[in-house]
């Protein structure tokens, strides 16, 4: 597999989660009423955030949307339906971003791979450069969008006792595994996927710890020096 193939690759993944997301509650026929729909799923987000996915509750969502209380029922008949739409939501929209990671990274990807000449030293820079981007992947998450994150964090915790909402974490977590693996297929490992599962599990962990300890002036340079002795590590065994 080539890196243009394996990147178009990444990017359909997250496209196509993006695409089949379903949505439970009423649909809006009028643009007006999508309008009030979105305000609804935004203000639920937004209580996912700040008071976890317990504060989610009619009234609740109602008054944070600005809407009567009979809009949220009209759309939602409880609120697991809600709850459902306010992640797909939220997956949708972080596809349609990961789609667009994919693809601008294609080029610089492209470039550190052909620019290698296979030698050990050739190696050592390419996981040097590969750790130094998924180290600014990390800080990028925390810095731009981290209420993202926490409400992730949130639907992780609640997809534990509610399948439909296990459904979507799985598609999500899809998206970054799979363009994750790939790349390792281009890098030529042995093992993509299981390189893949290490190295999302790794990021993972920094987005939980960057979120429980907030900004630390050393947290970047620690979750580099991870990153890169993951990278070489790998790309010494190839």
């Amino acid at each position: 597999m080539n890196l243009a193939r394996a990147q178009e690759g990444a990017a359909h993944v997250a496209t196509a989660v993006a695409e089949s997301v379903q949505y439970q509650g009423r649909k809006a026929s009028r643009h007006g009423s999508e309008q009030r729909r979105q305000q609804i799923l935004d203000a639920a987000m937004r209580i996912v955030v700040r008071d976890g996915v317990r504060g989610v509750r009619h009234r609740a969502v109602a008054a944070e949307a600005g809407v009567p209380l009979s809009a949220t029922t009209y759309y939602f008949k409880d609120i697991d339906d809600l709850l459902n739409d306010t992640f797909a939501q939220y997956v949708e929209r972080s596809a349609a971003f990961m789609a667009k990671l994919w693809l601008n990274t294609e080029g610089q990807l492209r470039e550190l791979v052909a620019y290698g000449d296979g030698s050990p030293h050739s190696r050592a820079q390419l996981a040097d450069e590969i750790a130094r981007m998924a180290a600014s992947y990390v800080q990028h998450q925390l810095l731009t969008r981290r209420e993202h994150l926490m409400a992730e964090q949130a639907f992780l915790q609640a997809a534990l006792l509610n399948p439909r909402l296990a459904l979507l974490v799985r598609a999500h977590q899809q998206i970054l595994w799979q363009g994750t693996c790939q790349i390792f297929q281009v890098l030529g490992s042995k093992q993509p996927q299981l390189d893949a599962n290490v190295l999302t599990a790794i990021i993972g962990r920094m987005e939980y710890q960057g979120l429980l300890n907030g900004a630390q002036p050393d947290s970047d340079d620690g979750r580099l020096a991870i990153l890169t002795r993951y990278m070489h590590l790998v790309l010494a065994a190839l």
